[in-house]
């Protein structure tokens, strides 16, 4: 399953958040074998983001973390789509959007570990 963290310093709203998930639903079939359909997705917004030694331009922070997909394939395009969702709904600049990749050897879900 894979997973999405967005942190952000500006207000999101409820509108915004479902605008973000449709585009990330579409994001994360850049990776083989990951759709919508399995994606979760956590938004914070006003949160407190230092970048370059101040805290008035908006920013986002945003791990990713993606069961069996250890050769990284498809991360470009998903960081394409990442990077043009939060630009598009929120309006921060492409470069004050940091993307974290974690790879994931072992997940559970439902009670259920997956190795």
């Amino acid at each position: 399953m894979p997973f999405i963290k967005a942190k952000v310093n500006v207000p999101v709203t409820f509108q915004q958040e479902r605008e973000i998930k449709s585009l990330l639903g579409r994001a994360i079939e850049s990776v083989p074998g990951k759709s919508e359909k399995y994606l979760m997705i956590i938004f914070e917004g006003n949160c407190r983001i230092w970048l370059r030694g101040n805290d008035t331009e908006s920013a986002a922070y945003i791990e990713v973390s993606i069961y069996g997909n250890e050769s990284n394939y498809g991360y470009n395009g998903l960081t394409i789509g990442i990077t043009e969702a939060f630009s598009k709904v929120l309006g921060i600049q492409p470069g004050n959007i940091y993307v974290k990749y974690d790879d994931i050897q072992i997940w559970s879900v439902n009670g259920i570990t997956i190795a």
